[in-house]
């Protein structure tokens, strides 16, 4: 569990006192070392937050030990760590304070990430400021290791990895009464939940055909319209045992250890957790991490992967349950393509990536009928 720390908003504001205050407190260094300097370097290209790398120079540990070269570090202590802060974008920042997402990742390391058996970050702080949306997240760094790419998608074997860490996700909240009550935490298919989750998709999907229309397929244009009014539909169909959603489960947010000594997957960015259906988190990723042509071949196998996993957490559910249930969950990606994109700061990389996601989102649809299938 993260320990308190006194907030501090920007990556360029964090002090060698506080790191060491940080990293002490949370058992990451022992009594009596200290941060004597860092440097701070940007990492990744988040679209609501911004990630930033510190290095760490350390005194009073023991150099003999089997720490990093020249960072004064001991064997356990890290030369290295990761802060997490609002996005220094202002549109992105506003979308973060709006949607809630700073409030619901903070939450989630804060009263959360103990149980979860998915390998996550650990996390040393979590502070927020929820009327300004300022937070700092300090986790450990997870090297080394490979981010994943939701443009060029992932192999068989990383997705089949990928289906096996999320089982081990919902196996951790399966059907808990523990996730009511939390006020940071939507169950999307209450009525109060489903309608903004509706209001925003219909609000922005003429926007999104409007903004890409020249860059994608007739068929994803022809579903991004017809999705639209049918969200309600689609929640509806959350029926059965629920559980702790990632929602965003896509490369973007893996870390792929590549050397000794790193986990083999790492998932980050929980920004956006929510109570559903476990099978809509299969589908978003199968839909939008796969190429298509590959989607089409190994998805029913890579589900009987999810599949196991949960029962090797305790959680049977049959293979035409699961089926039912992926089918109906197939928009999931759409929705967080058309939301998303419409709401954070533009570059280039990122409309290239909604591109991507939208089309192999709506071929998805296309091929599993959800339309139909949601309208009952």
């Amino acid at each position: 569990m993260p320990v308190p720390a006194p907030l501090i908003a920007r990556p360029n504001d964090i002090t060698d006192a506080w790191l060491t205050d940080a990293l002490v407190a949370s058992g990451a260094a022992p009594a009596g070392a200290v941060v004597e300097r860092h440097t701070a370097e940007g990492i990744g290209t988040g679209q609501v937050g911004q990630n930033v790398r510190f290095t760490l120079t350390w005194s009073g540990i023991d150099d003999a030990d089997d720490g990093a070269a020249g960072s004064g570090a001991g064997a356990g202590v890290p030369s290295t760590v990761v802060g997490k802060f609002a996005a220094a974008d202002e549109r992105s920042r506003l979308a973060g304070l709006m949607t809630g997402t700073y409030v619901r990742e903070v939450s989630f390391y804060r009263e959360l990430a103990d149980r979860c058996a998915m390998r996550i970050p650990f996390c040393h702080v979590a502070e927020l400021d929820p009327d300004t949306g300022e937070f700092v997240l300090l986790f450990e760094d997870i090297a080394p290791a490979r981010q994943g790419d939701q443009i060029a998608g992932c192999t068989i074997d990383e997705a089949a990895l990928a289906m096996t860490e999320l089982g081990k996700l919902h196996a951790s909240y399966w059907d808990d009464p523990s996730l009511d009550g939390r006020e940071w935490l939507a169950h999307r298919a209450r009525p109060d939940s489903a309608m903004i989750l509706a209001s925003m998709y219909d609000g922005f999907a003429g926007g999104f055909a409007e903004r890409y229309g020249d860059r994608l397929p007739d068929l994803t244009l022809a579903v991004v319209e017809a999705f639209s009014g049918r969200i309600g539909d689609w929640l509806a169909t959350d029926e059965g045992p629920l559980t702790l959603l990632h929602t965003d489960y896509r490369l973007d947010n893996m870390l792929f250890g590549t050397g000794p000594g790193a986990p083999p997957l790492t998932v980050v960015d929980w920004q956006t957790p929510a109570v559903g259906v476990g099978a809509s988190d299969a589908a978003y990723f199968l839909g939008g991490g796969l190429g298509i042509d590959d989607r089409r071949t190994h998805e029913r196998d890579l589900l009987e992967v999810y599949r196991q996993s949960l029962a090797a957490g305790g959680v049977e559910l049959s293979a035409d349950a699961l089926w039912a249930q992926y089918r109906a969950n197939a928009g999931a990606g759409l929705h967080m393509t058309v939301v998303a994109s419409m709401l954070v700061g533009r570059h280039d990389r990122g409309d290239a990536m909604f591109c991507a996601m939208a089309e192999r989102h709506t071929a998805h649809m296309d091929d599993l009928e959800t339309l139909t299938i949601i309208s009952g």
